[in-house]
């Protein structure tokens, strides 16, 4: 989720970093927080992110859903309980070929880390749903191919802060959204010059004001606002160490 630019240099190519968005995305409960003290509001984002951002009896029937920056495609595959047709698209090949064999095994071994070089080994498995009108693809969510159509449901999940021009995305939003159809943002606002500079960032900046004023600025022309909500997420390094963050969801329908 979210990882749709490659930096510093492949770093979302790397195996670390696919074991822990394995574990981020497929984690049981017990492998991502093994503390009883711990903050376990934080687990399951990928699933929450539809399940808090969606307004599930509007959506048409059939419906087809967009998934940009899927990741290794937890959020993806939950969109597939809603729409018929789902296309997750994210920038890393390794995420996407992964997302890809989960589709079609249905389960994935890893190991994600304990301590050091001490590894424990686990299973990814995706839930149990219709994988026949899923797809992922390798692309960029800055300039997606011309011809992949609209949608009625779109999910941006902690994208935003990790494109290097956000903008370009966000005015290509009405091209891909039918008439009602729904977009679900979610951003923790960490906005680094390591990945966007000062210049392209989405508000959070003294004279713009916060990320989701400048948001509702942009979109408000041809989106109505109809959820905001804070959800945290909880990304484990090792069996001490955690990001624990709170991202902020927002829900707009397509006028």
């Amino acid at each position: 989720m979210g990882s749709c630019y490659v930096m510093p240099d492949n770093y979302y190519e790397s195996n670390q970093v696919l074991q822990e968005y394995l574990l981020f995305h497929y984690g049981k409960p017990e492998e991502l927080m093994p503390w009883s003290f711990g903050p376990k509001s934080g687990l399951d984002f990928p699933r929450r992110c539809l399940e808090e951002g969606l307004l599930a009896d509007q959506l048409p029937k059939p419906a087809r859903g967009l998934d940009l920056g899927c990741a290794v495609g937890r959020s993806t595959f939950e969109m597939a309980r809603h729409c018929q047709q789902v296309v997750g698209i994210d920038y890393s090949h390794s995420f996407v070929l992964t997302a890809r064999t989960l589709c079609r095994e249905k389960s994935l071994p890893y190991e994600y880390v304990d301590t050091g070089s001490i590894m424990k080994p686990a299973l990814a498995s995706r839930p149990d749903v219709d994988c026949s009108g899923v797809t992922f693809e390798q692309g960029d969510a800055q300039d997606l191919r011309p011809d992949l159509g609209k949608f009625d449901l779109v999910l941006l999940a902690n994208l935003l802060c990790r494109l290097p021009r956000p903008m370009s995305l966000l005015q290509r939003l009405p091209t891909l959204i039918n008439p009602g159809g729904q977009l679900i943002i979610t951003t923790p606002h960490t906005w680094l010059p390591s990945f966007t500079s000062p210049d392209f960032w989405i508000g959070a900046k003294p004279e713009t004001g916060q990320t989701l004023e400048v948001l509702e600025q942009i979109l408000s022309p041809d989106f109505k606002q109809v959820i905001v909500k804070d959800l945290p997420f909880l990304i484990r390094e090792h069996s001490r160490k955690f990001q624990w963050s709170v991202a902020q969801l927002s829900t707009w329908v397509r006028r």
